[in-house]
């Protein structure tokens, strides 16, 4: 409370300097005076008015520099809130912009996916929702019924096969993709037309791979990096559709088949938009 007291009633500095500069006027006329009185009383004057006068010059520019530092301050920061702001702005110009070129990313992909499958029809959608974890698992599109979309569609994105068509509603669809625990699709070597079993694994996931079992390779010729595509005896998967590459192949104990590990060729943590191929399986 008493330094609130002693803040009311200080003098501004503006009123400070104002008095010192009435000072300084009265000490020049008595300097003034001086002239006409006698050495003596000059003399005296001298002692008394000049260092006067230094000091009460001293504290105009004092006064005057420190003026000037408060302006400079206050202009100081009202430019930092102006740069503040600018790069408020900046950063979400970037994100968008990041956004935008992520997306641009994905339509490209899409478009090179359309362009390389141009013999099925196909459908965009964005997913709109996911079940819990990291993975698109399983995921909801924006497309349904009213869209021409229906059970057991094709559904890809990326470089390859993303999933199937599960469930169906007016304006939306369940996916169930080929990472699901539950999936398990008939595929086949690109290089050999070997088939094979590609089981979805959460698990493995992890470590960016998926199972694949019951290949039949006499010749030993599959090797890793050869191409898994789905196969043309599965019975809901359209054919010759990518679903990824081997990275580990092994014998089985029965040393009639091979199982190993393979990478998907699809960002199965990153999935905005989708491709669904209305053309179903024949049979179907």
């Amino acid at each position: 409370m008493a330094k609130n007291h002693r803040n009311k009633n200080s003098i501004p500095s503006r009123y400070v300097l104002l008095i010192l500069a009435v000072i300084c006027v009265i000490m020049m006329i008595l300097s003034f005076a001086t002239d006409i009185m006698s050495v003596p009383m000059n003399s005296a004057a001298g002692y008394i008015i000049v260092p006067f006068q230094k000091g009460i010059s001293r504290a105009g520019e004092w006064l005057y520099d420190r003026t000037n530092d408060l302006k400079t301050i206050k202009d100081l920061q009202k430019e930092n809130e102006e740069l503040k702001k600018q790069v408020d702005d900046l950063s979400i110009t970037v994100n968008d912009l990041q956004a935008d070129r992520y997306e641009l990313s994905e339509l490209r992909e899409l478009f090179a996916l359309d362009e390389r499958y141009s013999d099925y029809n196909k459908v965009g959608a964005r997913v709109i929702g996911k079940d819990a974890g990291n993975w698109f698992s399983t995921f909801i599109i924006d497309k349904g019924m009213n869209d021409g979309i229906s059970i057991d569609m094709n559904v890809m994105a990326g470089s390859g096969l993303v999933g199937i068509v599960t469930e169906v509603g007016p304006n939306w669809a369940s996916v169930k993709s080929i990472i699901d625990d539950d999936s398990n699709i008939s595929g086949m070597v690109m290089s050999s037309s070997d088939n094979l079993i590609v089981s979805g694994d959460l698990e493995l996931m992890k470590d960016g791979y998926i199972r694949f079992s019951q290949l039949t390779d006499k010749d030993n010729i599959v090797v890793r990096g050869d191409q898994i595509v789905t196969s043309t005896i599965s019975d809901k998967f359209l054919p010759n559709i990518t679903i990824g590459y081997i990275t580990e192949i092994n014998n089985d104990s029965n040393n009639l088949t091979k199982s190993g590990y393979m990478t998907p060729a699809v960002d199965f943590k990153h999935l905005n938009t989708v491709l669904v191929v209305t053309d179903l399986k024949q049979g179907k």
